[in-house]
């Protein structure tokens, strides 16, 4: 089972992301592709190295620890991808 592994080291990292006025919140972790999604909130949103934070961060430490996890995606940026869209449409 993958998802408890992801929960802890969410914990281990969380108070370093917290330090910055953000945070993480873990979505869902599919088991078959070791897709983890989560979602950056606080002051993550609007911070332009959140996406450094996402992949040399978080995935990094995700994928030394968590056999199994192939990638973390931030469902902050598709949702706001969508929305563009919508707002283009």
């Amino acid at each position: 089972m993958l998802r408890p592994k992801v929960e802890e080291v969410i914990e281990i990292v969380r108070p370093i992301i917290q330090a910055d006025k953000g945070d993480v919140v873990l979505h869902d972790v599919d088991e078959e592709t070791g897709l983890v999604t989560v979602e950056l909130v606080g002051a993550c949103v609007s911070c332009p190295a959140s996406s450094q934070t996402l992949k040399a961060g978080l995935e990094r430490i995700m994928k030394d620890r968590v056999p199994g996890v192939t990638e973390v995606v931030n469902i902050g940026e598709t949702l706001g991808e969508v929305r563009e869209t919508s707002v283009s449409l």
